[in-house]
């Protein structure tokens, strides 16, 4: 064979797709390195931090069991982890796409559900420590026993994992997803899901506070699912949300 028959034959071979692990830690190592920037990192440790603090002046004043709750639904669950998650999992693919760097993933033979994976499970790593840690200091510094910190750690871990899913869709669809973000957290969440059940079934933060309840047994506005819901619902919401942001990243044009 010559060796413009052995050219021809290889170009002619079936390029090998990615398998999905390797496609999924590829996106992941990228993604993650893009991520941590270290201005974003200090920046959104500092909010985090408002957690903790209010927590210990709050526990340094003997308040009881429903301050503390309402402290951790509305710094913690309600600002902190949805904040923070928004900065996380809105850049992690819309970083990629608005500096370039998302073309080079998409040259490669690879499905796009793998990379949306691997930059959801990065904005995850870097999303959790920095709200998880300082969120349950926070219901530990309050004093108001162990309910409070089981409640707060797993509502903190579902909405964790939500709202980066969801905000990842967010980023892989819009450019100013910070912006549509913000206004999902604040205006949404915090005054139109109050208007009725109907509309609150859309809030998030609706099962992030009711798992709290669960466990803590004081009442709180905009929280009366049962802890199956508070869990399932979530987790349900955060494997559509990545679906469509694979769907949207297959269907869309990268430059």
């Amino acid at each position: 064979m010559t060796t413009v028959d052995t050219q021809r034959s290889d170009a002619d071979r079936p390029v090998r797709e990615v398998p999905s692990l390797t496609a999924i830690a590829l996106t992941y190592r990228i993604v993650l390195r893009q991520l941590t920037s270290r201005g974003r990192i200090i920046a959104l440790t500092m909010l985090a931090l408002v957690a903790p603090v209010a927590g210990w002046a709050l526990g340094s004043s003997d308040a009881s069991l429903n301050d503390a709750v309402r402290l951790i639904a509305s710094i913690g669950l309600g600002l902190v982890i949805p904040v923070v998650a928004l900065v996380f999992g809105g850049a992690a693919i819309g970083d990629l796409r608005d500096d370039k760097t998302l073309v080079y993933l998409w040259l490669r033979p690879m499905a796009r559900w793998p990379i949306v994976v691997g930059a959801a499970g990065a904005a995850w790593t870097l999303t959790a420590p920095i709200t998880l840690i300082p969120v349950v200091a926070a219901a530990i510094l309050t004093g108001t026993g162990s309910g409070i910190v089981t409640g707060t750690l797993i509502a903190g871990c579902i909405g964790v994992t939500v709202y980066v899913a969801v905000f990842t869709f967010l980023g892989t669809w819009l450019k100013r997803f910070i912006v549509w973000g913000l206004a999902y957290i604040l205006i949404w969440e915090g005054f139109v899901a109050r208007a009725g059940p109907g509309v609150a079934r859309v809030a998030l933060r609706k099962y992030t506070r009711s798992i709290l309840v669960e466990q803590t047994g004081v009442d709180l506005d905009l929280a009366d699912f049962s802890l199956a819901v508070g869990i399932i619902v979530p987790l349900l919401a955060a494997v559509v949300a990545l679906a469509l942001a694979a769907w949207r990243l297959g269907a869309q044009d990268i430059d």
